[in-house]
């Protein structure tokens, strides 16, 4: 996603994302463990947006 999608995004749209990133990066972890990875450098970018996201959520709440 990019910061110009997050920012339009709703607090609770931000959790259900969060969550749906969380479960991606789980399956990702257990697809590098047995190599069926196909694209390694999906591991890195969800775990980037996962922050992107976790920020934004944090500034909406403080504001």
């Amino acid at each position: 996603m990019k910061k110009q999608e997050i920012k339009k995004l709703s607090k609770d749209e931000i959790i259900k994302n969060i969550d749906k990133f969380k479960k991606d990066l789980f399956n990702f972890r257990f697809q590098k463990i047995n190599s069926q990875v196909t694209n390694p450098a999906k591991i890195s970018e969800t775990k980037k947006t996962i922050a992107r996201l976790k920020t934004t959520l944090k500034r909406k709440i403080d504001a």
